[in-house]
């Protein structure tokens, strides 16, 4: 028989996808403002569900003092390394003598390279810094005003992560079920599969983040304990947490804890700390997040770079935050509707294309026999 030819022809079918991804963008970004922490807190829902279930089945706990009690327990770890974090910093506070005489020497070190790199003399530098100084001191108001809305924003922000984490662990039984009732009956055990995939990927997904953070923060202390390094624990804790921030994150940690043992150690230490970053990372990028992480979120490099790329232009850091966790929403979803596979396998790994291969060759290999 004839190959059944699709209703639509392509440019038709492609066009409606181009305007339903722009229109799905507008709304996006246009509903940052929502849909940036009810994402947040839909994950940190995902991952406080085994211990809010935990405390309704074995502690006889009501699911609003279960689900509360959970979030206090994450409130609580976070405490522990936020503490762990400001004790370091008001170490590296009570040296602020050292370091601006540390700074100070390098900046008169630097001021000579520039006289002799490009015959600029101290008084044109001195004039060009107090000029600059004069610029700053003159939109101080502003950048005071400006940084106060900022941390208001962060603390409204953090606020509604939890309120939303809160309302879906309480009502997640009623968000499933109308999940599953919005589609027919044919496509219950689908949808109850991709909801059921999604908790548990996304689950050990973050799990696996926690995990590669730890194992990072101990290769991280443990390095610079060994080379002398002044705040080996900040700077490991540093370099773990900007980890989390796929193929950027490492510059951000390479800059600080360079910088900081710079100021505090010499060239030769900050020389030392560079390479230790960078091979962790190595170690990293090549054993650690394949075996840790890539075996939970099956996606290609390519794909994984422009969501984070695409992420930061939409929602900035959050966005690349939650760049990794969406792409792989949508992979479980194609996955398991028929005619979005192409756009599963497209995003996927690429594990499957030997035998994606072989399935499209022996049709054609039976035709000609």
């Amino acid at each position: 028989m004839p190959a059944r030819k699709p209703a639509h022809p392509f440019y038709e079918r492609l066009s409606l996808v181009l305007i339903g991804l722009l229109s799905l963008g507008y709304i996006i970004i246009q509903g940052k403002e929502v849909l940036d922490p009810l994402i947040f807190g839909f994950l940190f829902a995902i991952l406080l569900y085994p211990t809010a279930s935990f405390l309704e089945r074995k502690l006889r706990l009501p699911r609003a003092i279960a689900s509360l009690v959970a979030i206090l327990l994450m409130l609580a770890f976070i405490s522990i390394v936020l503490y762990l974090v400001g004790s370091q910093i008001s170490n590296l506070a009570s040296d602020w003598p050292q370091l601006k005489g540390q700074v100070s020497q390098s900046l008169d070190d630097l001021s000579e390279w520039v006289q002799k790199a490009f015959q600029i003399n101290a008084a044109k530098q001195m004039n060009y810094l107090h000029s600059t100084q004069q610029k700053i001191m003159a939109s101080g108001t502003e950048v005071i005003g400006t940084t106060f809305g900022a941390i208001s924003s962060l603390v409204l922000f953090y606020l509604f992560i939890l309120i939303f984490t809160f309302f879906i662990l309480l009502y997640r039984i009623l968000l499933i079920n109308f999940i599953v009732w919005v589609f027919t009956d044919n496509y219950e055990a689908v949808v109850r599969d991709i909801v059921q995939n999604i908790q548990s990927i996304l689950r050990q997904y973050i799990l696996g983040l926690l995990l590669e953070m730890f194992v990072v923060a101990c290769l991280a202390c443990t390095l610079f304990w060994i080379i002398g390094v002044k705040y080996a624990v900040l700077l490991g804790i540093v370099v773990a947490l900007f980890n989390l921030i796929p193929y950027l994150g490492i510059f951000t940690a390479l800059f600080l804890s360079t910088l900081i043992t710079f100021a505090t150690g010499g060239i030769n230490s900050a020389a030392l700390v560079a390479l230790s970053v960078l091979g962790i990372h190595l170690v990293d990028s090549n054993v650690l997040l394949p075996t840790i992480v890539g075996s939970k979120v099956k996606l290609n490099a390519l794909i994984t770079f422009l969501g984070i790329i695409l992420g930061e232009m939409i929602w900035g850091l959050s966005g690349m935050f939650l760049s990794i966790p969406i792409i792989a929403i949508f992979k479980i979803i194609f996955d398991r509707v028929e005619s979005l596979k192409p756009w599963g396998y497209l995003l996927g790994s690429g594990q499957d294309e030997k035998r994606s291969t072989m399935k499209t060759m022996k049709p054609a290999a039976a035709d000609k026999a």
